[in-house]
């Protein structure tokens, strides 16, 4: 175990489990601290009532470091035209499925860290918060450091790696093309800039005096080993853990991640807005992964969810977000501790 890994985390393993939102809940959190890495609970998508419960059901399952990830995105100004346009784009499925699009309501949405998260981070004064998609404001930060947690954020190029280094990150998460789910970028959005973990992680290292943990498209005790080679100080992996009983992945989720299918993902905008990873499906193959027509992260959500509501509710996931990383062979159904002593070798 590195000396940088020691006093970023005090944990016994180079394992941080990837926060996963829609998969998972405290309990795989838990199960992986407790094997010696670090597990994490997705915080984004939770109320402050919800979250409360779900940090006191973990700290009752652990007394080991664990992780909060939140978001740090600008949300942006609803716009009326993209909304009908981007609803015009999904009529076709709304009638096949007899939707009647007046009746979308809003979802609970994606929140960015604010000042009640910032309370809740004083409360519980986890050892460890992230985030995605660069930092919060400087004042919050602040708060976040004053409780005592090290700060990790994503970067997933080389610039937005020097902007979270001078901007008061502890470490970085250098998060290559490969990985599942939302994408952290931050500074802009051109997707040209987007490379592969093991081009972007040796770079980042050069280029940060800060600790940089490898995620993207690593599944195996070898593919570790190879992002410790290469400067990192851990690998943050999500996909691998997803088959483990302790994560919340729908049947049809799981399906998906046990199929040759899953050797097919894309990076998508049709689910949230934002770009991200999954299982190409009927909806990103008919309409293309990346829609003009899809409002801005977390926008597009609102309009498809009744979608993934029906099409889940008939036995398919044709419109659901079957988020996964390019590398799903180390998925393996057994418990996530005994998977966290996989990889750390």
């Amino acid at each position: 175990m590195s000396n940088a890994l020691t006093a970023l985390f005090n944990v016994e393993k180079p394992i941080i489990q990837a926060p996963m939102a829609g998969v998972q809940d405290y309990r795989l959190a838990a199960a992986v601290s407790n094997a010696g890495g670090l597990g994490s609970l997705p915080c984004a998508m939770l109320g402050a009532e919800a979250l409360r419960e779900e940090l006191k059901a973990l700290n009752e399952a652990t007394q080991q470091p664990y992780n909060l990830n939140f978001f740090a995105h600008t949300p942006p100004e609803p716009n009326e035209q993209q909304e009908a346009n981007w609803q015009q784009a999904l009529a076709p499925y709304y009638k096949e499925f007899g939707i009647d699009p007046a009746s979308i309501t809003a979802g609970p949405g994606r929140m960015p860290f604010n000042e009640e998260s910032a309370a809740i981070v004083e409360e519980f004064r986890p050892a460890v918060v992230s985030f995605h998609f660069g930092l919060p404001k400087p004042e919050l930060l602040e708060r976040v450091k004053k409780a005592g947690a090290k700060v990790l954020s994503t970067a997933t190029t080389v610039d937005e790696a020097l902007w979270l280094e001078q901007h008061g990150a502890d470490a970085i998460i250098a998060q290559g093309l490969e990985a599942g789910g939302h994408r952290g970028i931050f500074l802009n959005t051109d997707m040209t800039t987007q490379m592969g973990t093991f081009a972007l992680l040796p770079q980042i290292v050069a280029a940060v005096k800060i600790p940089v943990i490898a995620a993207g498209g690593i599944a195996t005790a070898a593919g570790v080993r190879a992002a410790l080679d290469l400067g990192a100080v851990a690998a943050q992996i999500g996909t691998a853990f997803m088959l483990c009983p302790e994560a919340t992945t729908k049947p049809l989720h799981r399906e998906a991640l046990k199929s040759p299918a899953a050797r097919h993902t894309a990076i998508t905008n049709l689910f949230s807005g934002g770009p991200a990873r999954g299982i190409v499906n009927r909806v990103m193959r008919e309409l293309g992964p990346v829609c003009d027509q899809a409002p801005a992260f977390p926008l597009a959500t609102n309009a498809i969810a009744p979608l993934r509501a029906a099409g889940e509710a008939a036995g398919t996931g044709d419109f659901s977000p079957l988020w996964s990383g390019q590398n799903a062979s180390g998925c393996q159904e057994v418990p996530a501790g005994v998977l966290v002593e996989e990889l750390a070798g």
